[in-house]
């Protein structure tokens, strides 16, 4: 199938804006990409002036860009198009664990507690309610059951402060927080955690009439390789398109800024497209309005 996705977003600010931006299509993608996704950034004074950007990677391999955003602030808008197989998140039940000796080492740092995923915290819930589960695949389906029964999701619970042990505490949050409780528990038990960020829409589902937005989930190491987990939706899904991978959000802002601003305007598209040659569907986005992401 192919999947179009895309974003438009502004920022107001009054004064020049350094930022570095984490909104590409992850490079693990990349050649899945039908029709090129570059990012364009404008002024908003001045719709005709494209700002110029540089790009790099990150330590964890995810896009960067950085910008200059001038005084009275830009637009940064993108779409694209992605082949995906249809087929939804593998489920590999007979997935072991491997011992902390015997990961790879740039495995390792999924290990270890982070901002947002407190291990030394959570550690001892975590063997008090998941020790005497079977080690492996099953544990750690037992930590997403948990965690999405534990927590109640809402988008008015969004706050960009909360962590892991928080989440736990409080019992609500947004699907970051669904995320980093599982993340932090997976790890409290050695077993290796990654935070994911990216696109995931209403495909394979029943629509969601909320307005689209970024998701995130989270990927276990099992058997040799990385396993994809989602607590907030505890289902197998399809058309996942990964943005970035990285310990928790701290590492994953969408727009890392350096002064003030306001953000005016947030829009994201995910949706599959009908399989005809040369055709897409009509342009359209869905308005969602300013609030914390995930």
């Amino acid at each position: 199938m192919r999947i179009r996705y895309g974003y438009r977003i502004e920022l107001v600010c009054a004064q020049d804006l350094p930022l570095v931006t984490l909104l590409d299509v992850h490079p693990s993608r990349r050649h899945d990409l039908t029709t090129p996704d570059e990012m364009r950034a404008t002024s908003l004074t001045d719709p005709l002036n494209e700002l110029p950007m540089s790009q790099h990677l990150d330590a964890f391999g995810n896009i960067c860009r950085r910008i200059v955003a001038p005084a009275g602030g830009m637009r940064l808008e993108s779409e694209g198009v992605i082949f995906d197989s249809g087929e939804p998140d593998r489920i590999s039940p007979d997935a072991r664990e491997v011992p902390p000796s015997r990961l790879p080492d740039d495995v390792l740092p999924f290990l270890l507690g982070s901002r947002y995923c407190e291990t030394d915290k959570l550690g001892a819930q975590a063997w008090s309610l998941f020790g005497n589960t079977v080690p492996g695949w099953a544990r750690v389906q037992a930590i997403v059951d948990f965690v999405h029964n534990h927590l109640t999701f809402g988008y008015h619970f969004a706050r960009s402060t909360r962590t892991a042990a928080e989440a736990f505490e409080e019992r609500v949050g947004v699907c970051r927080d669904f995320a980093h409780l599982a993340v932090a528990l997976c790890r409290a038990m050695n077993i290796p955690a990654r935070y994911c960020n990216g696109y995931l829409g209403d495909i394979g589902v029943a629509p969601n009439p909320a307005p689209m937005d970024f998701n995130a989930w989270f990927e276990v190491y099992l058997g040799g390789r990385w396993h994809t987990f989602d607590a907030r939706h505890n289902e197998p899904r399809i058309g996942r398109i990964v943005i970035c991978r990285s310990r928790d959000a701290a590492d994953t802002a969408m727009i890392s800024s350096f002064g003030p601003h306001t953000l005016q305007h947030f829009e994201v598209i995910t949706e599959e497209l009908e399989e005809e040659p040369m055709r897409l569907m009509p342009r359209h986005f869905r308005q969602l309005d300013a609030r914390p992401a995930m």
